[in-house]
């Protein structure tokens, strides 16, 4: 059975591939996220995604890797992570009442065989009308400070919604596990197996 690696730093994609039931190891790649110029957004977030799980490749032989890279995308502007409080709560003021489409870039890499998996899946909110202070106390609570979007839909963040549209609710937090298990079947790895 090929064996899995998570190359991510994050607990919130460590959680969801866990309801997959299958052991896996993880390591945070160090990789540099700075978009191109002229990138397109499905065109970084792809090319992020690969850079993290080929970065680990070297060490994790004989292993499927799985690297994840989202972006929130906002009148045209491709956002990342705030980094700071003032930036989370100037994005969330930006984006109160309106819809922000979030673009979440999955490869898995298989380096037993050099192949590779790339692809993307996108998930779209619908913010309400926020105020200026449940947008501060929010980001006080919460502190979204390494989250696109500046909010982490699978803690309070849900609560700053109207309406959430797309195919698989884990894209939104970062790891499309739908899209994910097809990658794994493919590569010889059935979750149901």
């Amino acid at each position: 059975m090929p064996r899995l690696v998570l190359a991510s730093g994050s607990r919130w994609r460590r959680q969801l591939l866990d309801r997959l039931e299958i052991p896996f190891a993880w390591q945070s790649p160090d990789i540099d996220e700075t978009p191109h110029p002229d990138e397109e957004p499905i065109a970084l977030v792809q090319r992020l995604a690969l850079a993290k799980a080929q970065r680990l490749a070297e060490a994790w032989p004989d292993h499927l890797i799985i690297g994840s890279d989202q972006v929130a995308l906002f009148e045209g502007e491709i956002l990342g992570k705030p980094g700071d409080a003032a930036t989370a709560r100037a994005n969330l003021t930006r984006f109160s009442g309106q819809r922000v489409r979030f673009l979440t870039g999955l490869a898995l890499l298989d380096t037993r065989q050099d192949r590779q998996w790339v692809t993307h899946e996108t998930y779209d909110v619908a913010f309400r009308r926020l105020g200026d202070e449940e947008i501060a106390r929010y980001v006080e609570k919460e502190k979204p400070l390494d989250s696109a979007g500046s909010f982490r839909m699978e803690g309070l963040g849900i609560a700053l919604f109207e309406r959430l549209e797309g195919d698989d609710p884990n894209t939104l937090i970062g790891l499309p596990l739908i899209r994910l298990c097809a990658m794994l079947r493919e590569a010889g790895l059935d979750p149901l197996g």
